[in-house]
């Protein structure tokens, strides 16, 4: 395509705030997480001593990380719109969060819609991929305490058992309430392919926009952490959210598999939809849905930024000074 003498500023200016943004997202990785590290090691004194607000103060930490990636697509212009249910309500409660996967921008999407639901983030186990181990965020996962769950049938009861075993360790004792999980076992392309062929061979509904779930995962979590009470399990699909209360959630595990099943054909009939009207249909109860628009507060990114920069120049020079002084 060719570019003509007008557009070529126009372009330039583009290309430029791409690559400054680019250039500070570099930036906020390099000082930011250093300066996490750096924080968490110093504190586990205070670990020993009192383990609850070592974990409350991580968790802080760990909310403002997560703050600062969402940060990145919001001054890009980009904002979340929620529909459904205001899991705000819940969001002192433990829960379950299932969320269906499209691609690697889900994630990014959950930072940004659940800053402002309290505490959620910083109390919050994620269930990953074990390839995110390897990347610039892996040590925070793994010191923060989230799962890394490696795919492939030749691993799964491995997985499921690690898993079990992990959520016994972690869980209560870093006074986690939520986790995320994506049932689906992968991002939604490639996944697709496989999850329709399952569906014709086992009788079950043909699906385009979401994948069938699998069980193993979510069997281990309700079977090993939930007590049945009232408090709820929620279930969100492209910001599309809704809540389940955990008594309402069979823990059998054929029962638990046709639950999910449901769960996602719903999804399925969801982002349907959405994609030919550009909105949800309305929940029950109501004539016309309902969306709130997701909201980062400027003077609250320009704090945590501005302490992530301050932090790794103090500590820059805390850990230049020992260098000079021992070597």
């Amino acid at each position: 395509m060719a570019v003509t003498l007008e557009e070529a500023p126009w372009l330039g200016w583009i290309l430029l705030k791409a690559l400054l943004r680019f250039a500070f997202m570099v930036a906020n990785n390099l000082v930011a997480i250093p300066s996490y590290i750096c924080y968490v090691i110093i504190l586990q004194p205070l670990r020993v001593l009192d383990s609850k607000r070592f974990w409350y103060i991580e968790g802080i930490m760990y909310k403002w990380l997560l703050g600062m990636v969402a940060s990145w697509g919001w001054y890009a212009g980009y904002t979340v719109m929620e529909w459904g249910e205001d899991i705000k309500a819940i969001s002192k409660d433990e829960a379950v969060m299932l969320v269906n996967h499209q691609a690697t921008g889900d994630v990014c999407t959950l930072m940004m819609c659940l800053q402002d639901k309290g505490l959620v983030v910083a109390e919050m186990m994620w269930l990953m991929d074990h390839i995110f181990k390897y990347t610039n965020f892996g040590i925070v996962s793994l010191l923060h305490g989230d799962f890394f769950i490696r795919q492939g049938r030749s691993y799964r009861d491995q997985q499921l058992l690690l898993l079990k075993k992990h959520l016994e360790n972690y869980y209560r004792s870093r006074g986690r309430k939520w986790i995320v999980l994506f049932p689906e076992g992968g991002f939604l392309r490639k996944r697709r392919e496989t999850s329709q062929a399952f569906a014709k061979k086992n009788n079950l509904p043909f699906l385009t926009h979401v994948t069938l779930p699998r069980c193993g995962a979510t069997k281990i979590i309700l079977s090993t952490l939930v007590a049945r009470q009232e408090n709820g399990s929620p279930a969100g699909g492209d910001a599309k959210e809704s809540i389940f209360p955990i008594k309402d959630v069979p823990l059998e595990i054929d029962d638990l598999t046709n639950w999910l099943y449901q769960r996602f054909i719903e999804k399925e009939d969801l982002l349907s939809h959405f994609y030919e009207t550009g909105a949800f249909p309305p929940s029950k109860g109501q004539k016309e849905a309902v969306s709130r628009e997701m909201t980062l507060s400027n003077m609250w990114i320009f704090l945590i930024q501005s302490f992530a920069f301050l932090s790794g120049y103090m500590w820059y020079n805390i850990i230049q000074y020992f260098y000079h002084y021992l070597f």
